[in-house]
């Protein structure tokens, strides 16, 4: 893909553990694994891509992991891309010196294999996958003294058929460390919405929307996520678990947890940029404080309704009806007189008010509100 997502924050987030620990970690990334396809976890055989297009979102992915660990000081860390050393063996090479070290029987008896055959079958491009992930695991362990891999519990049968083969070529010692697959509390997937993947990539998912993921986070998910993602000490975490049961209201774990999740993948300064936002948009802030770009990326994640440059300004009774925010105009009425109007969070009491074009954030926005949650962005376009 042409970015990491949030579920492989969970393996970047155990890496960047060990190197505050004082060990060297190495970031792998699949230049050539990305050209054949993983099984695991898949029912159907995967759409192959393109060379150009993987040595694209290989760069990219490299940029993200050079903000995620430090590749300076005593324990830097690595970026390797496996393409370095597959591309140059040869077919036969391959076969000779890595396949015959494998035992078909054993790769057949692999939960992403044996559970592909059962439900029609794989191709051998992707049943040779394990093998060469294997491969990767020797190369590491020759080029960087690489002892340890980690990866998701669906990469087990991948990483210990590395662990053999470097005990088989090598007669030395190598290690698997497999970590749980994230699962929120209602069993769906973590790191999926209604509107696809949450990525790490600010391109593809803004930084506001991830702090509204984990700030959205359902009661039950937080404390885990905390665990999993926070590196406050035991203390801090066991005073924010104690908050979640005592005040769940207030939200203050939901909070840190996004804070500090946004602030590790985006920086301290765009975590509170974007904080600021999430409170203004709900009136607990000044919208007219926030920048274009952090006021766009959070009016982004809003209903939205559009106004040509040409036109003049509808209504407030105008816009929330056409937008749908309220039924008809006759309610919408009704909100005004009963004090649940807002433009720009302030309250508006005539029925016939008209936006001005002062009122324009930015000279291009308006925020409409209902009550306390119900939003609406307006954009003024071309």
């Amino acid at each position: 893909a042409p970015s990491l997502h949030i579920g492989n924050l969970v393996a970047l987030t155990l890496l960047r553990r060990f190197q505050l620990a004082g060990y060297k970690p190495i970031a792998l990334v699949g230049g050539a694994t990305g050209l054949v396809g993983d099984p695991s976890g898949r029912s159907a055989e995967r759409s192959l891509n393109e060379a150009d297009l993987v040595a694209d979102w290989v760069e990219r992915i490299r940029k993200q992991l050079e903000g995620f660990l430090d590749f300076t000081g005593k324990n830097a860390a690595i970026m390797a891309n496996n393409f370095d050393w597959t591309a140059p063996v040869s077919a036969i090479e391959f076969l000779r010196d890595i396949g015959k070290h494998f035992s078909v029987n054993q790769m057949l008896a692999r939960d992403s294999v044996a559970s592909r055959l059962e439900s029609g079958g794989i191709s051998y491009t992707e049943f040779s996958y394990q093998v060469m992930q294997a491969f990767d695991y020797l190369e590491l362990f020759r080029r960087h003294n690489c002892a340890l891999q980690i990866g998701g519990s669906d990469q087990w049968g991948n990483i210990v058929a590395g662990v053999d083969l470097i005990r088989r070529v090598e007669a030395k010692s190598a290690h698997a460390l497999t970590i749980p697959l994230l699962a929120k509390a209602d069993g769906t997937k973590f790191g999926k919405t209604a509107d696809g993947a949450i990525w790490l990539d600010p391109t593809m998912t803004s930084a506001y929307a991830l702090f509204q993921f984990f700030l959205n986070s359902d009661d039950r998910d937080v404390e885990q996520l905390l665990k999993t993602f926070s590196f406050k000490s035991r203390k801090e975490l066991e005073a924010l678990f104690e908050s979640l049961k005592t005040n769940p209201g207030a939200r203050e774990a939901h909070r840190e947890l996004a804070r500090e999740v946004t602030t590790l993948l985006h920086g301290a300064d765009q975590a509170q940029k974007v904080e600021a936002a999430a409170k203004a948009l709900f009136g607990q802030g000044e919208i007219r404080d926030l920048d274009i770009e952090t006021l766009k990326s959070a009016l982004a994640e809003l209903p939205k309704a559009s106004i040509n440059k040409a036109a003049e300004i509808p209504s407030w009774v105008d816009l929330v009806t056409s937008s749908g925010v309220v039924e008809s105009k006759s309610a919408a009425r009704r909100v005004i007189k009963e004090g649940g109007a807002y433009l720009n969070n302030e309250k508006i009491t005539g029925e016939d008010f008209t936006p001005k074009s002062s009122d324009l954030l930015h000279g291009q926005f308006l925020l409409l509100r209902k009550g306390k949650r119900d939003l609406v962005a307006v954009e003024i376009t071309e």
